[in-house]
């Protein structure tokens, strides 16, 4: 599925990516989205005078919407037009019987921004190099924290990015934006310079999260992220589980930039993350092409996808589909092993989370039942 250039520019000063996904009904269960709300979200998006241009995709059961465009991050009118894709697809959803229809859409009634309503948003404005990739990656059966590690590894570690080392244009290395998402705080820190107190925090991945990433000094402007990760909690909103999060990243390269090649390879490790079978256990990530997206074993195991694009005059014009390569078999190898091993454990963690974690799945439903029938040992 090609995205449609609408309105190519011969100059534009600078542009907005924004990917904004929810899961609105899934096919057949939590595996996969019906063709049929692909076309509704093409449809509501054609033609529409607010975008530069739009790819219509999908992660797992999530539709995903791919635009650029001129109006900055939070604009009222392209979250407007998001929130009414996803209604409408949540309507054909209803109609064809699909499992979960609108299980992303807490709300019903759009308020000037899909932020707080259900939806995944990572967004970032920026002045377009001469040269424009960047990837979007997108992720099922897992939560915000799942980008921790591979962004890290990208940005500040050497072993993964020979660049930091070798390449005059980035060997100062970045600034990491990190928000406690529990406490609704942020703080700033710079690699390589802070990376131990980095680790400190985005090794409790469940905690905090790193939301943007910027360049210290140098080709690029400093104000202008370069990595962006979208961090909203469906249980934080809703106050109980109603799904996993299934976070997005849109992450720049080359020219002063990581190249493509290590913005990928943190993905040739299938880390473990926590999400999978009703958002309850750890499994290893995936990386997968997005015809293979379907998740099956065990609702899962966590999938991630990078579709690639050239951004030209705002214009995304065609997507690589990154991981449909044979050079990451190996890892999706491992990735089916590491699922085995984790699944002979049962009900028991470490494949299951942490009673912390599980606060907010279905696990204190059970736990109500007999909670009166403990005893005192004092």
């Amino acid at each position: 599925m090609q995205p449609l250039i609408l309105f190519p520019r011969d100059i534009m000063s600078k542009v907005t990516v924004s990917i904004i996904k929810a899961d609105v009904g899934g096919f057949p269960g939590h595996s996969t989205v019906h063709p049929e709300l692909m076309k509704v979200a093409e449809d509501n998006l054609k033609g529409k005078d607010i975008l530069t241009d739009y790819h219509v995709t999908h992660c797992g059961d999530d539709l995903e919407l791919i635009m650029t465009h001129e109006e900055g991050e939070d604009s009222e009118e392209v979250h407007a037009l998001a929130w009414d894709t996803f209604k409408e697809a949540t309507d054909k959803a209803e109609k064809l019987g699909l499992y979960g229809a609108g299980q992303d859409l807490l709300s019903d009634a759009f308020s000037g921004n899909v932020r707080g309503m259900g939806p995944g948003i990572a967004e970032m404005e920026f002045t377009p190099r001469k040269a424009e990739p960047f990837v979007a990656f997108l992720m099922d059966k897992t939560e915000p924290g799942a980008f921790n590690l591979p962004i890290f590894k990208i940005f500040a570690d050497p072993f993964n990015t020979a660049g930091l080392v070798i390449d005059p244009s980035i060997h100062q290395g970045f600034r990491f934006e990190i928000w406690d998402i529990k406490e609704s705080k942020r703080i700033f820190m710079d690699s390589p310079e802070e990376m131990y107190d980095i680790l400190a925090l985005i090794g409790a991945k469940s905690r905090f999260v790193i939301k943007r990433v910027y360049p210290k000094e140098g080709k690029l402007p400093g104000d202008e992220p370069v990595a962006a990760v979208s961090t909203e909690k469906l249980y934080q909103i809703a106050g109980e589980y109603v799904g996993k999060d299934d976070p997005v990243a849109i992450v720049r390269s080359q020219s002063g930039l990581p190249a493509l090649g290590e913005v990928l390879e943190p993905f040739a490790h299938p880390f473990l993350v926590s999400g999978w079978m009703r958002g309850s256990h750890n499994g290893p990530m995936m990386p997968v092409s997005i015809k293979n997206s379907v998740c099956t074993r065990f609702d899962g195991p966590p999938r991630v996808n990078a579709l690639g694009f050239q951004l030209k005059n705002g214009s995304l014009g065609d997507a690589a589909d990154l991981f449909d390569d044979p050079a990451f078999d190996p890892v999706r190898e491992e990735s089916a092993k590491i699922a085995d091993y984790m699944r002979r454990h049962g009900p028991f963690e470490p494949h299951r989370l942490p009673m912390e974690d599980m606060e907010y799945t279905t696990l204190p439903g059970v736990m109500k039942e007999f909670e009166d029938r403990f005893e005192s040992l004092k």
